[in-house]
């Protein structure tokens, strides 16, 4: 009777698998928004890299890559840009933290600073792309100068330029929709959520930590001109 009574006691104290993923002390604690959360955020960890190689492999294995931005204003842009988004990082951070501690109006004031941080981020980048286009920067045609001086062998750059900024930039534009969402509904939202959102907005800013020296300080034009 006694073993009975210590076999039962056990069955009852053991969480079962569901439990285990349901949260608390538990090392398997997740919840499945974040879960799901990190698992696409590691398929495009994937698709990022292979893009990103791809462009080291042709930009290594061209003889005339252009390096066609002066530090100013092309770098000078491009690090305020880098700036921006930096800033907004730091602004989802202290939403997450407030989310936690319960304050959630506080909360959506960080995710609307988020937000604006990031549409700052698409209008610089949009200005930065409509003056590459006037000069004559296309998917698959070099400016003239740039033509003249580098070679027609660099005319995978437009391409290149415009795919990894322009993937990396969607992103940024499907970020601020999410934290839109996460703002309106902050209510409903428990912390875990803000943090789900949290976790794809700073995967955004991580992506573009390896492409703005990748396309942006290894193509710096030194000759001044």
């Amino acid at each position: 009777m006694a073993e009975a009574n210590v076999v039962m006691m056990r069955e009852a104290k053991a969480p079962s698998l569901a439990d285990e993923w349901s949260g608390g002390s538990f090392p398997y604690r997740i919840g499945h928004r974040k879960l799901g959360m990190w698992l696409f955020i590691m398929s495009d960890t994937l698709t990022f890299a292979a893009l990103l190689i791809a462009y080291s492999y042709v930009r290594f294995s061209s003889e005339n890559w252009p390096k066609p931005f002066p530090f100013f204003p092309s770098i000078i842009f491009s690090s305020v840009m880098t700036l921006v988004l930096l800033s907004s990082s730091l602004t989802m951070v202290f939403a997450v933290a407030a989310a936690k501690a319960g304050r959630k109006k506080k909360a959506r004031y960080w995710i609307l600073g988020t937000m604006f941080f990031g549409t700052a981020f698409i209008v610089l980048h949009g200005m930065e792309w409509s003056h590459l286009i006037h000069e004559g920067l296309y998917l698959n045609a070099l400016p003239a100068d740039w033509a003249e001086k580098f070679g027609g062998s660099s005319i995978l750059f437009g391409s290149t330029f415009f795919g990894i900024t322009g993937l990396h930039m969607f992103h940024v534009f499907t970020g601020v929709l999410y934290l839109g969402f996460v703002a309106l509904r902050i209510r409903k939202m428990t912390p875990e959520d803000v943090e789900t959102s949290g976790l794809y907005w700073h995967f955004v800013d991580l992506v573009w930590m390896f492409v703005f020296p990748l396309i942006y300080l290894m193509s710096i034009d030194f000759t001044g001109h």
